[in-house]
């Protein structure tokens, strides 16, 4: 197997990269510090082949770097390929020399589209699943301890959509754009709504979505994301609670509790917990009046985790403000899992690179565009 050739060990390479990058920039620890070749395992089956034949192809590893720096940097693919090709780290990074023009951005597309028809293997949905993963226990083999507290919760995103548009083609008899992407209620609010009369009157008004929902599990100790699920926006968020909880079993034997909102209070969810001797740190509702649930928010652990709950809620506003994933970048439910994938796998790297830094500094990595008249 023959890869396409790089400048990395010319003059335009290493020797230059060596003079000019510092070697505690996040960006440069990341190459460094993970292992791609073992998140690249299986990688080439991706390629035309297995890459026996053709021409020179782009190694995976490279290719994986590249593909998380629209991740990283909360821009397009297309711009991936303006960036990489202007901004030294982020060139280093991906494994090309100076002198190296960037792969194209379409390759990307390829790379991704190729990537999600591997089988993942016993235990993963899919291939992504399995890099994410992996990831996970290359931050516990650098002496990362999961935490006993779990935190579950769910973030919405934006379907790529004209919702004015898909209103009209509704009324118009057509099929949806996105026809996976489902309306769901966020959450209900209290307004002041003006009647007929010109009366202002309370009113319970529905936040309604229009997309996909990420269910999410993080850990309390670490704030590492350790297992997610993707469902339409109308799913209901109570359902996802067991095959997340199983999920965190398999990574972290440390748990003890798990804690999530009022969204989560279904009889099933805390017999599992009880059964896997774990406490359901979930907020019951009003109506659980039962001496047993009492004896439950009296236990010191439960009340613990409860406090703990909103701290997920700062891990979406990360992936939603630094990393774009307030909308959708494709269309579909295999394509929007693909995008949760990738942006919560650049949470974890940023996390763990935090989390094993010595040097304390804090870097920007968001990219500055330069334009030419």
């Amino acid at each position: 197997m023959s890869f396409r050739k790089t400048a990395t060990n010319s003059f335009f390479g290493n020797f230059l990269y060596d003079q000019v990058l510092d070697k505690d920039h996040f960006l440069v620890r990341l190459r460094h510090e993970v292992e791609w070749s073992d998140l690249c395992t299986g990688l080439m089956k991706a390629y035309k082949g297995g890459g026996e034949y053709g021409p020179s192809v782009y190694a995976p590893d490279l290719l994986l770097r590249y593909l998380l720096i629209p991740y990283l940097f909360g821009i397009s693919e297309r711009e991936t390929e303006q960036l990489v090709n202007v901004h030294l780290l982020a060139k280093y990074f991906v494994g090309l020399g100076v002198s190296d023009a960037p792969p194209d951005h379409s390759t990307l597309t390829v790379f991704k589209r190729r990537v999600a028809k591997i089988k993942g293997g016993r235990g993963y949905a899919t291939f992504w699943d399995k890099i994410f993963r992996k990831v996970l226990r290359q931050a516990q083999g650098k002496g990362i301890v999961l935490g006993s507290i779990q935190i579950i919760d769910s973030t919405h995103t934006t379907a790529d959509v004209n919702l004015p548009q898909e209103r009209q083609r509704k009324r118009d008899g057509q099929s949806p754009v996105d026809p996976e992407a489902k309306g769901g209620v966020k959450r209900v609010e209290i307004k002041n709504i003006k009647t007929k009369s010109g009366v202002f009157v309370k009113a319970v008004v529905p936040v309604t979505i229009y997309g996909y929902k990420t269910h999410t599990s993080m850990n309390a100790g670490t704030n590492l994301v350790t297992s997610f699920t993707t469902t339409p926006a109308n799913e209901n968020d109570g359902k996802q609670f067991i095959p997340l909880v199983k999920k965190d079993q398999e990574v972290n034997q440390n748990i003890q509790a798990v804690t999530a909102d009022r969204g989560y209070d279904d009889g099933e969810n805390f017999l599992h917990c009880q059964n896997k001797g774990l406490v359901p740190a979930i907020a019951m509702r009003k109506t659980r009046t039962a001496p047993v649930w009492d004896e439950l928010r009296k236990i010191p652990l439960y009340r613990e985790s409860l406090h703990l709950r909103g701290r997920i809620e700062a891990k979406f506003g990360e992936v939603k403000t630094n990393h774009s994933f307030h909308r959708c970048r494709y269309r579909g439910l295999a394509r929007y899992h693909i995008q949760a994938t990738l942006t919560l796998l650049t949470a974890n790297l940023k996390r763990i690179m935090l989390l094993t830094e010595t040097n304390t500094r804090d870097y920007c990595i968001h990219p500055v565009f330069v334009t030419t008249s």
